[in-house]
């Protein structure tokens, strides 16, 4: 694998960030990273990727309910096992639908949905953080990445590539 060091280095700071942040404001860690894996599991990258995460993902959340809320309404287990199949099919077939396109993203928002119970509010803020932390690993490995190129450069050469703020400082001295 290419640039593994880079990805190691991004996905280690970021996600002990992310589980600080996660501690302090009392956010599920694992529904984060969720999100994250969402985010680099699906085809887009940047803002496209980001998008399609949090639509996925929230679409996902939406059919849990459905299908939670739907079966409650009834006393027999038939009634929900039946609305557990035509939202199946309801996940499955918004896909046609240019930003539902990633399914899993679907299933794991409807899956963490399950696993985490009534608190919808604890639920999404996790889930589209997640999805902001996987764009942030993703452009800060594009950074190291830019950046271990440039050194790789400048070791060759036995030269550093100046930039502005070093021609800015050197100006100001003389």
């Amino acid at each position: 694998m290419e640039h593994r060091w880079p990805i190691a280095i991004s996905a280690g700071l970021l996600a002990a960030l992310w589980c600080g942040i996660a501690d302090v404001f009392s956010l599920v860690t694992w529904v984060g990273f969720l999100g994250c894996s969402t985010f680099f599991a699906q085809k887009e990258t940047g803002a496209k990727g980001l998008l399609m995460t949090w639509m996925t993902n929230l679409s996902g959340v939406f059919w849990a309910w459905l299908i939670i809320t739907g079966g409650s309404q009834f006393d027999s287990a038939f009634v929900g096992y039946a609305l557990t199949g035509l939202v199946t099919m309801g996940m499955c077939l918004q896909a046609s639908y240019r930003g539902l396109a990633f399914i899993p993203g679907t299933f794991i928002g409807c899956c963490a949905t399950f696993a985490l119970g009534p608190n919808i509010l604890a639920l999404t803020s996790a889930l589209m953080l997640g999805g902001l932390l996987g764009l942030s690993m993703s452009q800060f490995t594009g950074y190291l990445i830019r950046l271990e190129s440039v050194l790789m450069t400048a070791l060759q050469t036995n030269t550093l590539p100046k930039t502005d703020l070093q021609e800015g400082a050197l100006q100001k001295k003389a």
